[in-house]
């Protein structure tokens, strides 16, 4: 470990460049506390490579998911936001500073923000890691493009399933959903759903599970399931697979911390955001109990920097 006195000091180190990263660090440099964002992937997190977000409120026609997190980069930015590209390995609890071990070296905060988000839940079954970007996907706007006219399966029933299907729609030929239950999107999505049935874009198969992927040479050939109701063996020809059954907290770097986790593995915090390690808040998705709302995460970004100050004035 290298002295102290040679390793880069920041006022706040957030960890993460979400929706709630960004805004907790449009708060912060606004009050001239010095803010360093890491990001190990891409600035805006999952909200990024969303195609369109149609609940965030000031947007009435709804806003591309790349636009507004493009929009809060440069907002931070211009207030002195600094955003590095790197990846936090582990923290440590070192009275007046916290001490990061990341991939560009040892860095010591006053205060660090945890902002890491959620990443894409995957399903476990054979042929999901083999077809991984050959045919098996996880992001609709990512990877789309490349299944224009070809037939898809997208595999989930919630709002992120739904929600990808029909701007799926704009390429395939066809897509069959794959539903374990019930359908549970919002009625509004379920809506705009109903009209790509009606018109046969869209096969909805309930009670369907995805039970393996099949492929030859390095491309997806077809989806095997079983059909709950009759307890037979289905297939699905495919060119392509999308998952979208739910989020996992990017929280491994925490793993046998001091900072306690739920049995998920999202971040427990009290009111205030703050993690059982003093000087260390989380906040936005990786937290337990967020709601999992761009809309919420922003909310939780701008408490937690109010409540960095007051830590920071507190210990100074």
């Amino acid at each position: 470990m290298a002295d102290k006195k040679d390793v880069p000091k920041h006022d706040v180190i957030v960890v993460g460049a979400g929706p709630a990263a960004l805004t907790a660090a449009i708060y912060t440099t606004r009050e001239d506390i010095e803010t360093l964002l890491l990001e190990r992937g891409v600035v805006g997190g999952l909200a990024a490579v969303t195609d369109k977000i149609d609940n965030y409120p000031g947007f009435p026609d709804g806003v591309e998911g790349l636009t507004l997190s493009d929009q809060l980069r440069k907002q931070a930015e211009r207030f002195g936001a600094v955003i590095d590209l790197g990846e936090v390995l582990a923290i440590h609890d070192e009275g007046e500073f916290k001490r990061l071990e990341t991939t560009e070296g040892d860095m010591l905060a006053r205060a660090v923000l945890i902002a890491t988000g959620s990443d894409y839940k995957k399903i476990g079954v054979p042929g999901e890691q083999e077809f991984y970007a050959r045919g098996v996907h996880y992001c609709a706007t990512c990877d789309g493009a490349f299944y224009r006219d070809k037939k898809l399966v997208v595999v989930g029933g919630g709002n992120s399933a739904v929600q990808e299907a029909i701007f799926l729609t704009r390429y395939a030929s066809h897509i069959d959903m794959l539903v374990r239950s019930t359908v549970k999107a919002s009625d509004v999505l379920q809506g705009e759903l109903q009209k790509f049935i009606d018109d046969g874009k869209v096969t909805v198969h309930l009670g369907t599970t995805t039970n393996e992927i099949v492929g030859q040479d390095n491309a997806v050939t077809k989806v095997v399931g079983i059909d709950q109701a009759s307890g037979k063996k289905v297939e699905f020809p495919t060119d392509g697979v999308f998952v979208f059954v739910g989020l996992m907290p990017n929280s491994q770097f925490l793993k046998g911390s001091p900072i306690d986790l739920d049995k998920i593995g999202f971040i427990k915090t009290d009111e205030d955001l703050h993690t059982t390690m003093p000087g260390v808040f989380a906040a936005g998705d990786i937290r337990s109990g967020a709601t999992m709302q761009i809309a919420s995460a922003a909310g939780e970004g701008a408490t937690a920097a109010l409540k960095i100050r007051e830590y920071l004035e507190g210990h100074l």
